[in-house]
């Protein structure tokens, strides 16, 4: 009797076991430990471009089973992927070293960054000015990644597109306002640590603050690249 009883009650914790080991749906735990290991991927994968981070969504394709147990998980990206938007995305899930399950998903993160915004609506070929402007945080994804930081950076260029109010901006929808044009007379100052030689030049080619343009010297008539220093102004470096 007694060796009957040791049987069935081996009987029951082998199935027990079996029943243990099955593969299970993806509970609420295991998809907030999905959500922790894409997180801090991304965390690692953006942490150069210092911005705030967080999944808006997290996608799950099918509906893929897990066994029990203590899982390791491993996101792989594709590698053009800079880790905000959207992206698909695989995650691999180990237990011990052993791969059980290949995941695919779908994750749309949140970046915010400081970044230039418009506080009223700037109408194309406008002048931007600080008062148009405020810095606040803003999805990289609004502007494809491509923002300004600094009000300094955008203060006197000509918006190439009409703004929105609270638009951020992209360096691509402004220009610089060309301050010398060609055929003016401008000073060309040239210098160097010991000694500044300043001559009267005309400009060959139109530029704005910090470009280099083409100035023709009017005593030598030879012509120089010469950056521009403001309206009248042009620098030579020797």
């Amino acid at each position: 009797m007694r060796s009957i009883l040791m049987m069935v009650s081996a009987l029951l914790l082998i199935s027990a076991v079996a029943v243990a080991a099955q593969p299970v749906p993806i509970t609420a735990e295991r998809e907030t430990e999905i959500r922790k290991a894409v997180l801090e991927y991304v965390q690692q994968k953006t942490a150069s471009l210092g911005c705030e981070v967080s999944i808006k969504r997290l996608s799950i394709s099918g509906a893929p089973s897990l066994p029990v147990g203590v899982l390791d998980y491993e996101v792989v990206a594709p590698q053009q992927w800079e880790g905000w938007g959207s992206a698909g995305i695989s995650i691999i899930v180990r237990q011990g070293d052993r791969v059980v399950r290949n995941i695919s998903a779908r994750v749309e993160v949140e970046a915010l960054a400081e970044m230039v915004v418009t506080v009223r609506q700037i109408d194309h070929g406008s002048l931007v000015t600080a008062n148009d402007l405020a810095v606040r945080k803003q999805d990289l994804a609004a502007v494809q990644g491509r923002y300004l930081g600094t009000i300094q950076d955008v203060v006197g260029k000509k918006a190439r597109v009409t703004f929105r109010a609270n638009a951020p901006l992209r360096s691509d929808q402004l220009e610089k306002v060309p301050l010398i044009k060609p055929g003016q007379m401008v000073t060309i100052v040239a210098e160097n640590d010991h000694i500044r030689i300043t001559v009267i030049g005309k400009a060959k080619s139109a530029g704005a603050e910090g470009d280099t343009i083409t100035v023709q010297n009017q005593n030598s008539l030879k012509e120089l690249p010469a950056r521009v220093i403001d309206a009248n102004t042009v620098q030579i470096v020797f």
